[in-house]
């Protein structure tokens, strides 16, 4: 257990540092280029998930499983093997997929998205598929062995640099319009990535224990058998995610003739796309850097306890993970719903997004759950049981947003209204699935503990904003607000034992002192 949160809380801080500076990242973008060339930017993203997806071929997963099992047997030659195959995998699909992306960037801008801008954001991205291919390979190996710390600071790595590149290169692009800004947004991300790989190969190689180049061809040819056994899990694993990146890739073309249907022209469709995608959305999905480091430490907890059959430990694991994933999520939820306007304001000088975020806030509950689960089915061998629930999740939301945000009535709130839908129904039926395969104690008092916490919480960051200092700057009322609320909640939850007392001496520097303060 203690390597399992050793490795969850190393993952934490780097995805808090990571989103931090992505947040930084999005706020530089959203001033520089503004609504609509972050519509543009948001409309070419999910392609771009899509193409790496296909990719990938969910060999990350399967690396990270496979290779845990190796090296609790030392055996690594097979470590080698399956570097071997996958590298050979993804770099072979890359060839592939990259040049079918500029191919077809004509059509998709001008057919697909209606916005023939979308042209140059497309050739842009597509550079950056062989390199995430192989960098996810090298992610694998390392969670893996269960080390998370070089993932963890490729992922800063990478977003430093992007930051800083896209201040540079949005300003200089500009003026040749916002698809050339959108382009250099791109761009960026491709360096930023480049970067990353090269920390990831640098590491590699000062910690590998064999030499990866040696008969490497050789490798190839016997790997059969190794490349069987990653596809039995990477293919069920690409199948959901896949789902979700296709679903994806439909959204922004769904949304936009949803909304040409209700009457709204494509101009202005983009901008409302890109209110909710890139000004709401990343907010409300902030929290989850916190869910994904569980998933991502889940995976090999998970797979050690299940090929001991021990469901104890099992259930555990997963009430930990879901019980952090509530207790993080709510604290998210409730800033986000109190603080809603001046948020928005403060990050993109305006307010806009900060309806679609008081609509959404309260079910993304369920989104921060959706990772952890997801996480165990993929352990527990039933990555096609996940499959099906997204893929019916995926459907459910295509339809109800093109059912609602045709009509008038709702235009852009028919949009996020499909969206909570497909989080919702996909959370609950992996959830579900979970049940079927594992034994599972509800606490409801816990529950009824956190969703008290939430809301005393939430009212006083209300009244905090609304009746302290309402004569000081804006950014001085909201970080009363928030530091209220936060430090209300975090004292509330050690007094009525919601974290239990291992897990806070586990937080690095402040868990000894704090843990004194647990309910036992």
């Amino acid at each position: 257990m203690s390597k399992f949160l050793r490795g969850t809380f190393i993952l934490l801080i780097a995805g808090l540092i990571t989103r931090l500076l992505g947040f930084i990242n999005r706020i530089v973008i959203a001033r520089s280029i503004g609504e609509e060339g972050v519509g543009l930017h948001m409309m070419v993203f999910p392609t771009f998930i899509l193409v790496v997806t296909l990719t990938q071929l969910g060999l990350p997963v399967a690396i990270s499983k496979n290779i845990a099992e190796a090296e609790a047997r030392k055996d690594y030659a097979e470590i080698k093997k399956i570097l071997v195959v996958s590298l050979t995998t993804t770099i072979s699909l890359s060839i592939i997929f990259t040049p079918a992306l500029i191919l077809l960037a004509p059509y998709l801008s001008q057919t697909l998205f209606t916005d023939p801008r979308t042209y140059y954001p497309l050739i842009a991205i597509a550079p950056v598929v062989p390199i995430i291919a192989v960098s996810s390979v090298l992610r694998g190996y390392f969670q893996g062995r269960q080390n998370m710390r070089p993932s963890a600071n490729s992922q800063i790595l990478e977003q430093v640099v992007r930051i800083s590149l896209i201040a540079v290169m949005t300003k200089a692009f500009l003026p040749y319009g916002v698809e050339y800004a959108a382009a250099a947004v791109m761009i960026s991300s491709v360096i930023g990535e480049l970067v990353s790989l090269l920390y990831l190969m640098t590491t590699f190689k000062l910690k590998k224990r064999f030499r990866l180049r040696k008969n490497f061809f050789q490798y190839v040819h016997s790997g059969r058998k190794t490349f069987n056994e990653l596809m039995a899990i990477a293919i069920p694993t690409t199948g959901s995610r896949l789902i979700g990146s296709i679903s994806w890739f439909f959204e922004p073309i769904v949304v936009s003739h949803s909304l040409a249907i209700a009457g709204i022209a494509a101009a202005a469709a983009t901008k409302q796309y890109g209110s909710l995608t890139g000004y709401a959305m990343p907010l409300l999905m902030l929290p989850s850097f916190i869910t994904n480091s569980l998933a991502i430490s889940l995976v090999p907890a998970i797979s050690e306890a299940n090929s001991q059959n021990d469901h104890k430990i099992i259930e555990y694991r997963l009430q930990q993970a879901l019980r952090l994933a509530l207790l993080s999520g709510g604290l998210a939820v409730i800033v986000l719903y109190v603080l809603a306007d001046p948020l928005m304001k403060l990050m993109y000088g305006s307010t806009k997004g900060s309806d679609f975020i008081r609509l959404m806030a309260p079910f993304f509950l369920f989104y921060y759950y959706q990772g952890p689960l997801q996480a165990v089915l993929q352990a527990l061998n039933l990555a096609r049981a996940a499959m099906i629930n997204s893929l019916i999740g995926a459907i459910v939301k295509t339809a109800v947003i093109f059912l609602l945000a045709t009509q008038a009535s709702f235009g852009i709130n028919g949009a996020a209204l499909g969206i909570m839908v497909g989080f919702v129904l996909v959370t609950v039926l992996h959830f579900a699935t979970v049940l079927k395969r594992i034994p599972f104690s509800f606490y409801i008092r816990e529950y009824f503990k956190a969703f008290f916490i939430m809301g005393i919480s939430g009212w006083l960051g209300y009244w905090l904003y609304q009746n302290t200092l309402v004569d000081q700057h804006l950014i001085i009322r909201v970080l009363t607000s928030m530091t209220g609320m936060s430090v209300f909640y975090f004292i509330l939850l050690l007094l009525l034992g919601l974290l239990k007392k291992n897990e806070v001496k586990r937080i690095p520097w402040i868990g000894k002192p704090l843990s004194k303060w647990v309910l036992r």
